[in-house]
């Protein structure tokens, strides 16, 4: 076939797949799909990212420091320092220092850490405990109701009551904050779990719920302080809700914000494992292997000694160090005297009974030992312990005193 053939034939197929495919392509439907791949890194390291972008729209001065290292200036406008986290490191000094901030003409915004300990008089935390704040659990509370309702006399009861319609609290799990000319008041979903209490009425505006106050507000010196429960109302998942966003600006309102967070960053370990596991499980090995060589024994191995070298001598030698290990120099000699003393009362019958200075006289006459010599030998010595010439003494003259009898 020619080439000319060829080409011909590749036309026609490609004229016929063409004519045949403009049906598929009259019925296709081109769409837009949204793929959620999640929140953005930045969002999952700060939770409070959308809290400072709102108060950005809003035209307020934003900025986030990791530490109380310098404390912002209030000289040239209103700062708000805003504690967001955690605050159990905080020093007696720290406290003291950010008080006087504060006092100075600072605007202090934190959250209570710590629940009130009635036994210690105190809750560890430092700026609660100086400021005369106490925070407890809202199930506490009721359950002190409960308690002082069944200590309190019951009231007699009539036999007719007339129908009283109270009015209920509407949203009671929301906190209320009512603002001066408004007649309605803000909601704001903070934790109802938890109440502040002010036994000393330092605060001079407050925000509650049904059966707590999640929110105090004292004025301190030139500044202001605000204490709240918590702040989950304004994280990125939350802050939408109810009017938590406009809380946050009315409590920073013509203010520079600054924020205390410590953000969550991966560690060195972290991120190498997360984009070189590869590189790190390499490096195991090697360090395995190089431990393993390192721990090698170096040299031939000694043969084991053959059991035919061993002699009667060896074992004895080796039972009696043992013995001196275990038992020590005076049992050693103990059992030497013991054994004398039995020898002499089977040469001798009644030796037992013989006062200990006419023993040591028969001692004499049957071994032809001095009599001083053989007290020395068998009068108990103290728990001293003997040199080893002081001990071989010893042990020789006792067995020259046995081999005699």
């Amino acid at each position: 076939m020619s080439r000319r053939l060829w080409l011909f034939v590749a036309a026609a197929l490609l004229i016929a797949i063409s004519v045949a495919s403009v049906p598929l392509l009259k019925r296709l439907e081109h769409y837009q799909e949204m793929v959620d791949q999640g929140p953005s890194p930045e969002v999952r390291t700060n939770p409070y990212l959308a809290a400072e972008t709102f108060l950005r729209q809003r035209g307020t001065s934003v900025r986030t420091i990791q530490a109380l290292n310098i404390l912002p200036d209030t000289g040239e406008q209103p700062q708000t320092l805003m504690l967001l986290d955690t605050r159990e490191k905080m020093t007696p000094a720290e406290v003291k220092r950010l008080l006087a901030w504060t006092r100075a003409g600072g605007r202090l915004l934190f959250v209570a850490e710590q629940l009130w300990d009635e036994q210690k008089a105190r809750s560890g935390d430092l700026l609660l405990d100086q400021l005369q704040i106490h925070q407890f659990l809202t199930r506490d509370l009721r359950e002190q109701d409960r308690r002082r309702e069944r200590e309190q006399v019951k009231p007699v009861i009539p036999l007719s009551t007339p129908d009283i319609d109270t009015p209920k609290t509407p949203w009671p799990e929301l906190t209320r904050l009512y603002v001066q000319n408004e007649n309605d008041p803000a909601y704001m979903s903070f934790d109802p779990a938890f109440h502040l209490d002010d036994p000393q009425d330092h605060a001079q505006s407050w925000a509650n719920s049904a059966d707590a106050t999640h929110l105090l507000q004292m004025v301190y010196g030139n500044g202001l302080i605000t204490v709240l429960t918590d702040a989950d109302l304004w994280k990125t998942r939350a802050i939408g809700k109810y009017d938590n966003a406009w809380l946050l600006w009315y409590l920073t309102q013509d203010s520079a914000v600054t924020m205390l967070l410590r953000t969550d960053h991966d560690d060195l370990f972290g991120l190498l494992w997360k984009y070189f596991p590869q590189a790190l499980l390499a490096l195991a090995l090697c360090v395995g292997a190089g431990l393993w060589h390192v721990g090698m024994r170096q040299g031939p191995l000694q043969p084991i000694p053959s059991r035919a070298r061993r002699q009667l001598s060896e074992h004895l030698r080796a039972s009696a160090d043992f013995l001196l290990r275990r038992r020590g120099q005076h049992a050693l000699l103990r059992g030497l005297q013991q054994d004398i003393l039995r020898r002499a009362r089977q040469r001798h019958p009644g030796f037992e009974a013989l006062p200990v200075t006419e023993q040591w006289q028969l001692l004499g006459r049957l071994t032809r030992q001095s009599t001083s010599d053989i007290g020395q030998a068998l009068r108990p010595r103290l728990e001293e312990r003997l040199s080893s010439s002081e001990f071989t003494r010893q042990v020789a003259y006792l067995q020259t005193l046995r081999n005699a009898l």
